[in-house]
């Protein structure tokens, strides 16, 4: 049995060391992040643009960047208030309207080819019962959505690509070291390295039931 576990550790410790490589090597995804405005600052929103339904005077904010996850997703940038941004767009009956903040981010970020269009503020006026993405569409059209309706560009932006994972040597930025999680459908290595573990030890658990079954 010692040289069947020998050969599980070495295995299990090449799986780590494969994962520890990817790590290095992915910066993350670059894709549209969705935020809501309270007070003086952004909070990451915890559903989609097509299931929130904001309430007269929201802001809220889109930020197009290169991301592990929400907790190091690039804020919306510049100053956001409700009274600014909609100040020559009345109020109206039957009607709400909701502040969006547009940050194309940086070139950085920018998918090979393209440049990022300067950051846009605008007032969408919309029915009282519209989504944050029905109100995007009045004002920042033309939208891109994949078939798993993932919002892929505002206003045109980007051309091409939709929620991509992005090597490090491909970002301009440094990577944040955080392994990027499965968003939006991206993979994760989480999962093969664990069925990678979960096989060795079954595989170990086998030879050594049929050691004793020959014994």
């Amino acid at each position: 049995m010692t040289s069947v576990r020998r050969a599980a550790a070495l295995l299990v410790a090449s799986l780590l060391v494969l994962a520890a490589a990817a790590e290095a090597q992915a910066a993350g995804y670059r894709y549209w992040s969705f935020w809501d405005r309270s007070g003086d600052r952004w909070t990451y929103a915890t559903r989609g643009p097509a299931s929130e339904r904001p309430d007269d005077g929201s802001v809220q904010g889109f930020r197009f960047a290169v991301s592990a996850d929400s907790s190091d997703a690039n804020r919306p940038r510049g100053t956001a208030d409700f009274g600014s941004i909609c100040a020559k767009t009345p109020a109206k009956a039957g009607t709400k309207r909701v502040a969006l903040v547009l940050d194309f981010g940086t070139r950085a970020d920018a998918p090979s080819g393209e440049t990022p269009p300067a950051p846009r503020k605008v007032c969408a006026r919309v029915a009282p019962d519209a989504s944050t993405a029905e109100a995007l569409a009045e004002a920042a059209r033309p939208l891109r959505y994949d078939t798993n309706a993932l919002l892929c560009a505002i206003a045109g932006y980007p051309a091409r690509g939709c929620g991509e994972q992005v090597a490090a040597d491909d970002k301009g930025e440094k990577p944040s070291g955080k392994q990027a999680a499965p968003k939006d459908g991206g993979p994760s290595l989480g999962l093969p390295l664990g069925i990678g573990v979960v096989a060795v030890l079954g595989g170990a658990a086998f030879w050594q039931a049929r050691r004793r079954r020959n014994a």
